[in-house]
């Protein structure tokens, strides 16, 4: 750690000890709605559910239905928060010693996107929480896709989008099994046995997830050759794709995602959170 980040955690021990609390608790809500979202579209494979949504937000509303579900909400929507600060913070403290070259502000730009793909969900959550019910915002993606395609060269914009959303998905394949996943977890902590286990429920979660989102830059590729916001997906969509591949691929990726969910919950509890 930099010497100048030891001075801001020593003179700020409160600060960084609530964002390392904070940090924590969005390692567990995320772990909670995968863990559903895996469950909902297993869930479709077997042939339950039909025609219900298995995205994060079907996730998230269906936590309104437990006791103390609004509590519940609300906890999701402050680890939610506490991820997103987290992510800025590696971002702009460089916490993970990446550096200023090129590569290095590619990860930590990376830090910040990583976080703020959870802000829609964390609003989502804190509008359930505090209202009982979130506004119908409409499909966010091909509401977006519309506005890019009325932009000149908009096509080319989202063929390039999803490229790379493309090479992110299958980055997280390469993370997977580069063994990079293993300076996740603090395995000081846990048993020889237990941090293996943990460490191949991260890669088979991890290419899950990966599929996923490659699967979602694919659909944002397609929208832009054909010049049409409606061919733009989100992971309800996937799953669909999935599904017609065949209830067992679905049924693979499903519990690859809950394994997905479970690894963030191990990680909510046994962290490495440097920098804080």
């Amino acid at each position: 750690m930099p010497a100048t980040d030891n001075l801001l955690a020593a003179a700020h021990p409160a600060t960084s000890s609530g964002i390392k609390a904070l940090a924590k608790l969005g390692f567990a809500a995320i772990g909670l709605v995968y863990v559903l979202m895996g469950v909902l579209a297993l869930l479709a494979a077997g042939g339950e559910h039909r025609g219900a949504r298995a995205d994060k937000e079907e996730a998230v509303q269906h936590l309104q239905q437990l006791p103390g579900g609004r509590v519940l909400l609300g906890l999701i929507a402050l680890g939610l928060l506490g991820y997103i600060l987290w992510r800025f913070v590696q971002a702009l403290r460089d916490t993970e010693d990446k550096g200023t070259g090129l590569k290095g502000l590619s990860f930590r730009f990376w830090y910040v996107c990583s976080g703020l793909f959870y802000s829609g969900l964390a609003i989502h959550a804190a509008q359930l929480a505090l209202q009982g019910y979130a506004d119908d915002g409409g499909d966010a993606p091909k509401t977006l896709a519309a506005k890019v395609l009325s932009w000149p060269g908009g096509d080319w914009l989202l063929i390039m989008g999803g490229v790379a959303t493309i090479i992110i998905g299958l980055f997280q394949g390469y993370r997977a099994f580069s063994g990079q996943l293993q300076s996740d977890v603090n395995a000081r902590r846990i048993s020889s046995a237990e941090n293996r286990l943990v460490y191949r429920a991260a890669q088979v979660g991890v290419t899950a997830r990966g599929v996923v989102v490659a699967i979602i830059g694919y659909f944002f590729v397609q929208a832009g050759r054909q010049a049409r916001a409606g061919a733009v997906g989100s992971t309800d969509e996937a799953f669909d794709l999935l599904a017609a591949m065949g209830a067992p691929v679905l049924a693979a990726v499903a519990t690859g995602l809950i394994a997905y969910g479970l690894y963030s919950l191990v990680q909510a509890r046994y962290p490495i959170l440097r920098g804080i």
